[in-house]
């Protein structure tokens, strides 16, 4: 858990539920944990609950949704009892959320600059002229080259690798304590992987900030995290320091760490991962 003193995000007993025409359907069931200065993964198979937990912070699940808990306390907010208004003040300006693929995040009839630029005179009131030296600036820090040409293309324009580092920028530029990473290297090679990594390990060490990384990597995960967050079905079983993942104990980590291929330890067949029943409802 993260020190008191340290704590961004304190989520307790949080349940996020979908009516359907069967009935109630429970996507997240009674999820718990803290965030702090520091870099914290959620880790699952898909359909976990890793991406409803993230959506659940920002508020911004379908209108339908019920979203319960003891307590969602960021910082001195009361994210159960803010307002819209006051959501959209939070959204962008103190906690940012990088999404999966750029190619759907990004507005394709404004160019980046514009983009970016407008996160700035939204939050932060400032000049078109003050928010464009920021953009430019900003672009620069997530190593793209040549930030006056970028800030005029579309976003149909830039490569995936170069499309991430845009998001990470518009994300960044209004300075948020919290950022929610939604799988935003999946569609990237792993070359360009690596680089948007160092990025944003480097901007969450400069700002000293927090970040919520949710991923279905596990060696990737345990390599840049400091905390892993195992979900299943909704629900944690297990929360353990990133660099001591090969000890975990519950078998669900464990069959997801021994259905991973090894050129360290080679086996002629993986192991697939068994489901026990029990384990919906401890």
């Amino acid at each position: 858990m993260a020190n008191a003193s340290d704590t961004i995000l304190t989520v307790e007993n949080m349940s996020v539920e979908f009516p359907t025409l069967s009935g109630i359907t429970s996507a997240v069931r009674n999820v718990s944990f803290s965030i702090g200065r520091e870099k914290v993964g959620i880790i699952g198979e898909s359909g976990s609950g890793k991406s409803t937990t993230g959506r659940a912070i920002m508020r911004l699940q379908p209108p339908k949704a019920i979203v319960k808990a003891d307590r969602m306390q960021f910082e001195d907010v009361d994210l159960l009892k803010a307002s819209e208004d006051e959501m959209l003040a939070i959204r962008g300006r103190r906690i940012a959320m990088i999404l999966q693929d750029p190619k759907y995040s990004l507005n394709p009839v404004m160019t980046v600059g514009e983009q970016i630029s407008e996160t700035v005179i939204l939050h932060e009131r400032v000049s078109p002229r003050e928010a464009r030296e920021r953009t430019l600036a900003m672009l620069g820090r997530v190593n793209i080259r040549d930030p006056e040409r970028v800030f005029d293309l579309y976003p149909h324009e830039v490569s995936g690798g170069m499309g991430q580092r845009i998001m990470i920028s518009m994300m960044l530029i209004a300075s948020p304590s919290l950022i929610i990473a939604d799988e935003p290297t999946s569609a990237l090679d792993v070359t360009v992987r690596q680089q948007v990594l160092s990025i944003l390990d480097e901007l969450v060490i400069e700002r000293n900030i927090g970040l919520l990384f949710i991923s279905h990597d596990l060696n990737l995960v345990r390599s840049f995290c400091d905390r892993v967050i195992i979900m299943y079905a909704g629900r944690v079983v297990e929360t353990i320091a990133a660099a001591d993942l090969d000890q975990a104990k519950h078998p669900y980590t464990r069959g997801l760490l021994n259905a991973l291929p090894s050129l360290n330890h080679p086996r002629d067949r993986l192991d697939v991962l068994q489901r026990d029943p029990a384990w919906l409802e401890n």
